[in-house]
């Protein structure tokens, strides 16, 4: 018995000398691998074809069998299913629809997995002959445009998008998907925000119709703009302001997602398809952040369906459970009966949770795809605001929580298995934060100063580190990023730090911990020094450090003086900050470019 044989074609053994019966589908698929026409001896072989129960895995081995000359000897045949599974679709009877659905996406699975190493061109050619290929798609994607905007079961539009998803998914490198040419030309975005805007349709299909929409969004996006792409560029929602539009219900949705995730209560899941689209909406459209910042995550929005559909997978993309110590935190509440004010709020509980557990592969994809997302945030004006008159009132700019976040990552993660890309988002982040408080002179009440010893306590960790970090990583990049953060607060912190006494803050921090910046600038001048690859990099970290050393040689001596005068061994922060008062405008600092200070970090493309 042949291997495609075995594989669910066969209906019973019977005595050893008759063969194994088989399926009349199974038969079919067999006449259609055959070199003669199915239908010229049948002339309602498709019409009976559609009327069994499909066999997706005969068929999709089958496919996966032939060779190259096999190929050419049954591609009528192929292309003649294809098109007949495309005509099946504009059926009244449900159950055709249904099986021509599931046929079009072994025939889309089965000649992908066949054919890995031929060309587009040659795969398109294969499914539905190259001469008729855009008739045939625009055909396909009409009908399957029709059926998600129809009035037709929930069951059947679940099909349509996991047909599109199977479509989409193919290949392993989405933009090598020739056959994607096709769906864009023939957009089915109106569909899906369909889907996306309608609350009974959202809470069956929500996730395949979000997943789907960010894998579109990527398709050669970095060679030419998309459709889809444009499409989510310039919507605006008419609603937006009665929370009624694309924007609020999408977030509203993925604010579900996150929500859902906590309610496991032992393990909040990580999910990258959705973070991926919630990056590309918040990338590409800079509406969507005003609106992630006032949407409340709906509670309860659909019925339960009557024939269940799982708006996740059974088995979401990466899920490893947190220690349970972890979720015990009382710092990290991330209860799914409290509401909070709004999703970007739920969202950083989110990513507070899933960045403390980095070890794991999926979770630091999350924790990669959060910062990301952050920092698209934080390149645009967004939630930063005065604070409130009355110092009663508990609240904060949404801006403090993101900074407390980046300090909560930088502390936590500094271990022998270094997460560098992470550290390098964070910092960034920070960075275009301050960028936008410099900018707006916009004073910010925060806690600076466990800002400042997170960012001393990462260049100390690098220094004990840098033989190990140094065989992986270019650190200086790092450092340099740290201190011209430093640097920023030197020169401009007269425009955001709140009182001047943040600023003595500053200069008791820096002089206090002077013995890191000390040995910070001993070991990047060694290297800036030697011949070396690392050279160029130590320098600029070297260049960079005038200010900070300017301080600390300058404080130094008058208090090593002033604890001689008053015999005093060690003195109290009040004695340092009183000196700081004292001497700090008499400080020759170097005003460094604002070119270096403000542009120092690429933006998010």
């Amino acid at each position: 018995m042949s291997q495609v044989e075995k594989k669910a074609g066969l209906l019973r053994r019977t005595s050893s000398s008759k063969k194994p019966l088989k399926e009349k589908v199974v038969l079919m698929y067999d006449e259609i691998f055959a070199k003669e026409d199915p239908a010229k001896n049948n002339p309602r072989f498709w019409d009976e074809l559609f009327l069994m129960k499909v066999n997706l895995e005969y068929l999709e081995s089958k496919l996966e069998c032939i060779d190259g000359e096999e190929v050419q000897r049954i591609q009528d045949n192929i292309n003649s299913l294809f098109h007949h599974c495309v005509q099946a679709l504009g059926e009244e009877h449900q159950i055709k629809v249904v099986n021509a659905l599931q046929t079009l996406c072994a025939l889309f699975r089965g000649v992908h997995q066949k054919n890995k190493s031929a060309s587009g061109f040659d795969i398109i050619n294969m499914l539905m002959g190259f001469d008729k290929a855009e008739q045939r798609m625009k055909d396909l994607m009409e009908r399957l445009d029709s059926l998600l905007c129809g009035d037709g079961s929930e069951s059947l539009k679940s099909l349509c998008l996991k047909l599109l998803l199977c479509l989409v998914t193919v290949t392993d490198n989405i933009s090598q998907n020739t056959i994607l040419e096709y769906v864009m030309i023939n957009s089915i975005f109106e569909a899906i925000l369909q889907i996306l805007s309608e609350v009974s349709s959202r809470g069956q299909h929500g996730y395949d119709a979000v997943v789907l929409l960010a894998l579109l969004v990527n398709y050669r996006k970095y060679e030419v703009l998309g459709e889809v792409d444009i499409e989510l560029r310039q919507y605006k929602d008419k609603e937006e302001e009665n929370q009624g539009g694309f924007f609020s219900t999408l977030t509203s949705m993925v604010g579900n997602m996150f929500i859902a995730d906590a309610d496991e209560k032992l393990s909040v899941q990580t999910n990258e398809a959705i973070l991926l689209a919630l990056y590309e909406a918040v990338h590409l459209n800079r509406n969507f952040i005003t609106v992630l910042a006032q949407s409340h995550p709906e509670i309860d929005i659909a019925t339960t369906p009557t024939t269940p559909t799982p708006t996740t997978p059974t088995t979401p993309l990466g899920t490893t459970p947190p220690s349970l110590d972890m979720m015990n935190n009382p710092e990290l509440p991330l209860d799914p009966n409290l509401q909070t004010s709004n999703l970007l709020i739920t969202f950083l509980k989110y990513a507070s949770i899933v960045m403390q557990d980095t070890k794991d592969e999926h979770r630091l994809n999350s924790a990669r795809l959060c910062l990301i997302i952050l920092t698209c945030i934080a390149e645009c004006p967004m939630r930063h605001r005065k604070k409130a008159v009355d110092k009663n009132i508990p609240s904060r700019p949404l801006v403090c929580a993101v900074l407390d976040l980046m300090v909560e990552f930088s502390v936590t993660h500094m271990m022998k298995d270094f997460p560098m890309d992470l550290y390098l988002r964070c910092v960034q982040i920070i960075h275009k934060l301050l960028c936008y408080q410099k900018k707006c002179r916009v004073r910010l009440h925060y806690t600076w100063r466990e800002l400042w010893s997170a960012l001393i306590n990462l260049l100390k960790f690098l220094l004990s580190n840098e033989t190990t970090l140094l065989a992986k990583h270019n650190i200086f990049h790092l450092a340099l990023m740290v201190v011209n953060l430093f640097n920023m607060f030197i020169t401009y912190g007269d425009t955001f730090l709140p009182t001047s006494n943040s600023y003595d803050e500053l200069y008791y921090e820096i002089v206090r911990m002077h013995q890191v910046f000390d040995n910070l600038y001993c070991m990047v001048l060694r290297v800036s020094t030697n011949t070396g690859q690392w050279k160029e990099a130590a320098s600029k970290v070297t260049h960079a450090l005038v200010n900070v050393r300017a301080i600390i040689n300058h404080f130094n001596p008058k208090i090593e003086s002033y604890a001689a005068v008053n015999h005093i061994s060690q003195l109290s922060e009040e004695q340092v900050r009183s000196i700081s008062l004292n001497v700090r405008k008499n400080v020759s600092l170097n005003t460094l470019s604002q070119d270096v200070l403000l542009k120092e970090f690429s933006t998010i493309s």
